[in-house]
């Protein structure tokens, strides 16, 4: 059986494309890979996790070693000086609940919204919606009116894509991306702000279904399950160590720590290590520190600012994201933003880090603190939707509160959610939110 994400097949193409991005130059290693492929039937195993090997033994640029690091006190030392400034918090615990509801009903609607049209390339989402003149996207993706050739040229998400479609919504149906979101409540509860990396690779084992993980999160659950420890559990045989699967995990660490983005950074980095690396793990600690700060600003450039402080400031990431402030800057149309966010940055996998960190950051910078532009932009630029769906509008939804949120996108959610996390299926909303609140308003007691 060909096991997705960790069988050989899948590694080396993903690895010649992580080095490459490395800035290593790849092509024997590539022409190699074609070879093989082309002689399949005469190729032993063997030859092609030699060419593993010699994939993983190749020499990551200086520049990114001093750069990029991946340990906490390092990544620290390359942040700028304001990186432990921490934001006084003026809201009573009824207004901190109400936010912390806010981002929750705001990810899981955004990610509902995102979800039936996830891998269809950004042509194809336009192409779908303007076949049932619902170009530009308003409300929950239909397939009501879309003509049989359109749906027949594209497919809706195999993953509850059906269900998540505006006719049959009954609920959040099952995702990785709140799967996460509520392990990570779990872990906060079981173990408190003190947890550590092999906490949360403990609990992955013991509630988390190995096939409703992917990508990084797959490898390092069976990289884990052979006795490695992390950190070594995301470099072992891991070329999506940089992919988007721990920015997807990155809210509950702000939600519990509001206004204090260097405390929720800090905890973003302990769960990322477990699967991520570099930019894998900015990613993740940038968005924390984003959603921590939501509860003391509702101004997405001095959010974005202080995400920014929190990682390495010469890393890919951080580039990323301050590229994407100026082109935000330059242009006011929605698609010619994304228009130059492809232009830079589509040569990435439509599930890194980067791309979509950008995305997200766009989208946020380009919303006018409007939730339902901010979902609805995020969807319609393409790469991973669900994901940024989910990332932006936990954001928005932090910074309005639930309160504000329209009853069109959080009555169709039910209150409910579906889950493979062990203990969580059909959890409601409500209580999901008075958990989260709980730890939040009793940090400092």
């Amino acid at each position: 059986m060909k096991i997705p994400y960790l069988h050989i097949d899948s590694l080396i193409p993903f690895e010649l494309l992580q080095r490459s991005e490395e800035g290593i130059d790849v092509t024997i290693l590539r022409q190699r890979w074609e070879r093989i492929v082309s002689e399949s039937e005469r190729i032993d195993e063997t030859e092609k996790w030699a060419l593993y090997d010699e994939l993983t033994r190749l020499t990551v640029p200086n520049h990114l070693m001093i750069d990029e690091p991946d340990e906490l006190a390092e990544i620290r030392s390359r942040c700028p000086s304001s990186s432990r400034k921490i934001s006084r918090i003026r809201l009573s615990p009824a207004e901190i609940s109400d936010r912390i509801a806010g981002g929750w009903f705001g990810r899981c609607a955004g990610c509902l919204l995102g979800k039936p049209v996830e891998k269809i390339p950004r042509s194809g989402i336009r192409e779908i919606l303007e076949s049932n003149h619902t170009w530009p996207l308003t409300d929950y993706i239909t397939a009501k009116g879309i003509p049989a050739e359109v749906m027949q040229k594209y497919t809706w998400n195999r993953h509850s894509g059906v269900e998540s479609l505006r006719e049959n919504i009954t609920c959040m149906p099952e995702d990785d991306d709140i799967n996460y979101t509520l392990l990570n409540l779990y872990v906060a509860e079981t173990f408190g702000y003190e947890f550590t990396t092999e906490y949360i690779a403990d609990s992955w084992l013991s509630m988390l279904p190995v096939l409703s993980t992917f990508t990084a999160e797959r490898v390092a659950y069976a990289n884990y399950l052979n006795g490695i420890q992390p950190p070594a559990t995301a470099s072992i045989k891991n070329p999506y160590r940089e992919w988007i699967g721990a920015q997807i995990r990155a809210d509950p660490w702000g939600w519990i720590a509001p206004g204090d983005p260097y405390h929720a950074a800090e905890l973003a980095w302990r769960d990322a290590r477990l699967s991520h690396c570099r930019n894998g793990i900015y990613a993740e600690m940038f968005y924390a520190a984003v959603i921590a700060a939501a509860f003391t600003t509702d101004h997405p450039d001095e959010l974005l600012a202080i995400g920014l402080s929190q990682i390495p400031q010469g890393s890919r990431f951080s580039h990323a994201i301050r590229e994407t402030i100026s082109i935000c800057k330059k242009e006011a149309e929605w698609e010619d933003i994304v228009n130059r966010l492809y232009e830079r940055f589509g040569t990435y996998h439509w599930v890194h880090a980067i791309n979509n960190g950008a995305l997200v950051a766009a989208a946020l910078l380009n919303s006018a603190g409007d939730y339902e532009r901010t979902i609805c932009q995020a969807v319609m630029a393409g790469w991973d939707t669900d994901c940024n769906g989910a990332t932006v509008g936990s954001i928005i939804g932090t910074i309005l509160g639930a309160k504000r949120l329209s009853g069109k996108w959080i009555a169709p959610l039910n209150n409910r959610i579906r889950s493979s996390l062990k203990g969580f299926d059909n959890v409601s909303i409500d209580e999901v939110v008075y958990r989260t609140a709980k730890i939040a308003t009793n940090r400092d007691k």
